[in-house]
């Protein structure tokens, strides 16, 4: 009986380690060794560095609220400032969280990974609020801890996003120097962490230029300072030298998901369904700009019906963004209006690289400082530089010399074949060009000089950048009109997401009150821009 009570007793015990030996038996056997438990570091950063947000080319809707290319066929859009929503990169985001995490297994807390996160945080959550205003910054990507966050001021998100920067250099500095450039994944630099050291100023100035309307009340923010420092110590923060430091997205013609937005393929569909905009022709044609004979074509009806010549600055046209858009299709199909320049930007899978943040930009940013006296230095060497950088980008010479503008002719059926486009000797001189009384820099009417050398280098770069500079100076003159919409006025800024009207209502209607008195007015002035 002793022994029968033994058996029994160890029957649970038996029975138990049978139990967990089979399910343990069952989850190996239904584990994909194949499949990844986790995702590294650096395939982590190259999926953020070609996502959303990262990476922001042309022929959309930014380049239209630019004013820089219209749409003139509604099956592609309109022209219109009824803006609805921003942008969402909180899921771009929470990738560089899972990438900080990541690249903290591998025991260092300073590493090239967290400091480029750093740098990412900055970027995307700066655009965002620059879109809207207020938002979820502070509590925001802490998944299902909180699914309703706070929405952070927007001068709060400037004050991290500035600090983040701070630290983002810090760190770079020291793993420069101690010379632990790991960095794998890298589509941009190759793993180079000074030039994304540069990259990391290089914004932080652009950043405090959107702050200019701040610059004079706030001391928390202390623009001007935080902008003197850096033009000043270049040995601790270093920024773009040339346009080789450029942080830009270069297209493949061997990867047909990797083609410039606009090329042979759909030449046929949207080639004439768009053209240029007097915004920016006007101003070209205006300074005598040979930058127009690279990014635009003369108007056919000019050259063909009128006899003009092709390489008169008369020629170029663009249409008027407030123009109904029934008209602009009418004209357009008349061929009075100058169209994208066939032969750079639809010839090609490659079109050109496009910029995101860039040496070009940051001589105008840097000479607008100078301007406002936020820093010494000498406004005209940095305006005249980037002036010749943009023109360097286009193979324009910037002394004496010459270029061929390459014009599609009429009738042609193949925008590939070089036997299909006209060609004409363009002779430039720097000096002629220079010494025009609009173009050659004079304090007295420095700032507009500077914001539209600006604007003419930044076409088909940098996504809204043009538009928050316009919004920031009304600079250069935006035009409004029927085909704009909006009761003739440029959108201030663009709506909070729908979800965040239901999935964090509470949240949504303090930010709304705040900023708005409770309307998600397009038309609203967000706090950067009082």
């Amino acid at each position: 009986m002793k022994k029968i009570f033994k058996i029994y007793s160890l029957l649970p015990l038996l029975l138990v380690i049978t139990i967990a030996g089979c399910k343990k038996d069952f989850q190996d056997k239904t584990i994909n060794n194949n499949k990844p438990n986790a995702v590294p570091a650096s395939l982590l950063l190259n999926g953020i560095l070609t996502g959303k947000g990262l990476v922001e080319g042309p022929d959309g809707s930014k380049e239209t609220n630019c004013q820089y290319y219209l749409n003139n066929y509604d099956y592609y859009g309109n022209n219109r400032y009824d803006f609805k929503y921003g942008d969402d990169y909180y899921t771009v985001l929470k990738n560089v969280v899972e990438m900080e995490k990541q690249a903290a297994k591998t025991g260092n807390a300073v590493n090239s990974y967290a400091a480029l996160g750093k740098f990412f945080k900055a970027y995307l959550f700066t655009k965002m609020s620059m879109e809207m205003g207020d938002i979820p910054m502070t509590d925001a990507l802490q998944g299902l801890t909180n699914l309703t966050p706070a929405y952070d001021t927007q001068k709060n998100v400037m004050l991290q996003s500035l600090a983040l920067l701070e630290s983002a250099n810090t760190d770079l500095t020291g793993l420069i120097a101690a010379k632990e450039n790991i960095l794998a994944g890298d589509i941009f630099f190759n793993g180079d962490l000074l030039k994304w050291q540069k990259v990391v100023n290089t914004f932080r100035i652009r950043l405090l230029i959107q702050l200019s309307k701040r610059a004079d009340d706030d001391a928390q923010l202390n623009v001007k300072k935080q902008f003197s420092d850096i033009v000043s110590n270049p040995g601790k923060y270093p920024v773009m030298e040339s346009a080789a430091d450029n942080m830009q997205y270069n297209y493949l013609p061997t990867i047909s998901t990797n083609y410039y937005p606009q090329n042979p393929d759909n030449f046929g569909q949207s080639g004439s369904r768009k053209n240029t905009s007097a915004t920016y022709i006007g101003l070209l044609t205006k300074l005598k700009d040979p930058r127009v004979f690279v990014t635009a074509e003369p108007s056919r009806y000019l050259v063909d019906n009128l006899k003009q010549s092709p390489t008169d600055f008369s020629s170029f046209v663009g249409a008027d963004a407030g123009e109904d858009l029934g008209v602009m299709y009418n004209n357009a199909g008349l061929q009075k209006y100058s169209f994208l320049n066939r032969k750079r930007y639809y010839s090609t899978y490659i079109g050109e690289p496009s910029i995101q943040i860039g040496y070009a930009e940051l001589m105008f940013n840097l000479a607008e400082g100078v301007y406002r006296a936020w820093a010494a230095g000498n406004a005209e060497n940095y305006y005249i530089a980037g002036i010749k950088s943009s023109m360097d980008s286009y193979k324009i010479p910037t002394g004496t010399g010459s270029f061929t503008a390459y014009f599609y002719r009429p009738g042609s059926k193949d925008v590939t074949l070089p036997a299909n486009y006209d060609t004409y000797n363009i002779n430039v001189n720097w000096d002629t060009y220079y010494n025009q009384p609009e173009v050659k820099y004079n304090t007295a009417n420095g700032l507009t000089q500077i914001i539209q050398q600006k604007y003419l280098a930044l076409f088909r770069h940098s996504g809204l950048e043009s538009y928050f500079t316009y919004r920031r100076t009304l600079i250069p003159k935006f035009t409004v009109g029927p085909g704009t919409g909006n009761g003739g006025r440029i959108a201030s800024r663009f709506q909070y997401h729908e979800y965040e009207r239901t999935a964090n209502a509470a949240n949504y209607q303090i930010a709304i009150q705040s900023q708005y008195g409770g309307n998600d007015d397009i038309n609203g002035i967000m706090f950067i821009l009082k």
